[in-house]
């Protein structure tokens, strides 16, 4: 049972009475105690509510569309607490991070009903039998941090005696229909090599219900004291781990249609290897992992640029991106460049002293590194930023400066761009919407 928050006017629950602070019991005979019971029970045409309200019981019969919302509001999203994760993983980013920043950034989540409703990924660790049985009644894909299918290396991996034996869940939800998307956190000298064979031919065993896998390299920061002694890849494990994938992606394309497995971009760049080409990539299943971020970026700034033209005088600005993406960034500035003769697009790569030089990537640079490596620089009519360095929907960086710190201390405008090549060229050309 639920407290109702709120009611939406004129909805089908207003219309028949249900108030603020009645008690959410039951939907068609069956206990609700959260956003997919509440979700999945509410979604036929008719439907009847048991509500409690000062202690009496009372139902509440309603028809409408199916699929269409009652109208009920809740005090939070889930109708219930996040889920935490419990595992004290060996790569977990969280723990390498230093202290005294805000606090919602050291929370762990592990919900598998974020990953159906958000797309968060989920180690099944804290999950019951009872759990299970309900994703497969409601025939919820989800998303599934395996990280290795040796049960003894995923106990010592994620420091969680039961999540060896939590395994059986993804073979139970891939065997009873569940569409699964799987990430590979690839961590040197543990889960990496032959392990990492292993992994993927059990996936493979659960293809087609097995829709995807990402294979991301571990970050590994300078706050990692007390840690495991983890190192980040080589350009030689890079090009091994490519190598690895790519044994299996022939066999799946043969057997199933499908390369189903894909390294993270950061491979490549590691590895210090061409971007594949879009056909690589299919549908772009495991974008949200890092993976074919940059061919897409590539791509979509070609198409921009062939059609794009000129219409102001002089303009000068200044990327600034991480070490990885550097040489790319570098060839897009390059272009433009080259198409307009009245542009020039300087770009920086700033070192992650926040979290230390092993951190390559743009998404997490902070606003304190970019005002001390940019400070004497000439950046020109505006700086160029990636949005992933801020908080979503919002101007705040993880160090909790905002784009307005660094504005006033660099004495510059700050124009953020999403990883888009039309966004991107509009933004170094000064184009406004």
């Amino acid at each position: 049972m639920v407290k109702i928050n709120s009611v939406i006017p004129d909805s089908p629950a207003d219309r028949k009475g249900i108030t603020e602070g009645d008690i959410l019991v039951r939907i068609n005979g069956h206990g609700i105690k959260d956003v997919l019971d509440y979700m999945y029970y509410a979604a036929e045409t008719s439907v009847t509510l048991e509500i409690v309200r000062h202690g009496e019981e009372m139902t509440v019969a309603i028809e409408k569309d199916e699929y269409d919302d009652l109208g009920l509001e809740f005090e939070t999203f889930l109708m219930d607490q996040k889920q935490s994760c419990s595992n004290k993983c060996v790569f977990c980013f969280i723990d390498q991070m230093p202290p005294g920043m805000r606090e919602t950034l050291y929370f762990k989540d592990d919900d598998a009903r974020l990953s159906f409703l958000q797309g968060n990924y989920v180690t099944l660790t804290n999950l019951k039998q009872s759990d299970i049985d309900r994703i497969i009644e409601m025939k919820l894909n989800i998303n599934v941090s395996v990280h290795t299918t040796n049960p003894e290396l995923r106990v010592k991996m994620m420091h969680n005696r039961f999540a060896g034996e939590k395994l059986k869940f993804i073979w139970q939800l891939a065997h009873n229909g569940i569409k699964l998307n799987c990430q590979i956190v690839c961590c040197p000298g543990l889960n990496d090599g032959d392990e990492l064979r292993r992994s993927l031919r059990d996936l493979g065993e659960l293809m087609p219900n097995i829709t995807s896998m990402a294979v991301v390299p571990v970050g590994v920061t300078k706050f990692r004291e007390g840690l495991y002694p983890l190192k980040g890849f080589t350009k030689e494990g890079a090009a091994e781990t490519i190598d690895i994938i790519a044994e299996f992606q022939e066999q799946f394309l043969e057997k199933f249609g499908t390369r189903t497995v894909f390294p993270s971009d950061e491979f490549f760049l590691l590895a210090e290897r061409d971007i594949p080409d879009m056909e690589f990539y299919e549908d772009f299943s495991q974008y949200e992992n890092g993976v074919g971020m940059l061919r897409s970026l590539m791509d979509e700034f070609d198409k921009a640029l062939d059609i794009a033209e000129w219409e102001g005088g002089k303009r000068h600005v200044t990327i600034a991106t991480g070490y990885s993406p550097y040489p790319i960034i570098c060839q897009l500035a390059k272009k433009a460049e080259e198409k307009f003769p009245l542009l020039q697009c300087d770009v920086v790569r700033i070192r992650n002293d926040f979290f230390g030089d092993t951190i390559t990537v743009t998404g997490l640079i902070t606003a304190q590194d970019l005002i001390a490596q940019l400070r004497d620089h000439d950046i020109g009519d505006q700086l160029l930023l990636s949005s992933s360095m801020v908080r979503r929907d919002s101007d705040v960086f993880l160090d909790d400066l905002t784009i307005g710190d660094v504005e006033r201390e660099l004495n510059t405008s700050v124009r953020t761009s999403a990883s888009d090549g039309y966004e991107l060229l509009d933004a170094i050309m000064g184009v406004t919407w």
